[in-house]
């Protein structure tokens, strides 16, 4: 196998989005990857440091999306622009990870290593989104009061329960955008 972690990781994100984090084991991983169960415990030391590894990958690319919005701030419009966010992270496989770090203690030990504080994932998210509008205060397209550290979390968690049920179809564009309009209408200029 070429590549055997981002295998695993991405058969690991395929298991989660189709059947949900209850049914993510080293078993169902490695059968969606196509490989042998031990290639995984040849590469992580048991199932909980690959999930914990899966999480910072993930972690890692909402960090690599954080340099693209950041640079969007001044194009299009911020609802726009938070809105395709919003969408962007929820409508993959971010929902699933908050539950799995949320009830499997031993994978949040782990990521309390090198994350003490926060929801991993949406804690990076938030920092994301939070950067995101301070660029766009000092454009002057949101108004120099707004409180971004209170906008960011607030968008993540309005975003988070549009998107919680994973059985059901994702909400619409235009539903996620009429959240995030709510949510930074005080902040825009009249």
């Amino acid at each position: 196998m070429r590549d055997v972690r981002s295998q695993l990781f991405d058969a690991a994100e395929r298991v989660l989005l189709q059947d949900g984090p209850s049914a993510l084991t080293s078993r169902a991983v490695t059968v969606e990857a196509g490989c042998a169960k031990g290639v995984l415990h040849k590469h992580f030391a048991d199932f909980d440091d690959f999930l914990a590894e899966l999480v910072l990958d993930r972690i890692a690319r909402i960090e690599h999306q954080s340099a693209d919005l950041r640079a969007s701030a001044g194009t299009g419009t911020v609802i726009d622009n938070l809105t395709g966010t919003l969408i962007s992270v929820f409508g993959t496989v971010a929902v699933s990870i908050v539950s799995l770090v949320t009830f499997r203690d031993e994978l949040r030990a782990r990521l309390r290593q090198s994350r003490p504080t926060g929801v991993p994932l949406l804690t990076e998210v938030a920092a994301m989104i939070a950067e995101y509008l301070s660029a766009e205060r000092e454009l002057g397209r949101i108004t120099a009061d707004a409180d971004v550290a209170t906008l960011a979390p607030t968008l993540i968690g309005a975003g988070h329960m549009l998107f919680a049920d994973r059985k059901g179809l994702p909400p619409e564009d235009d539903a996620v955008s009429k959240v995030v309009a709510t949510v930074v209408a005080a902040v825009l200029p009249r």
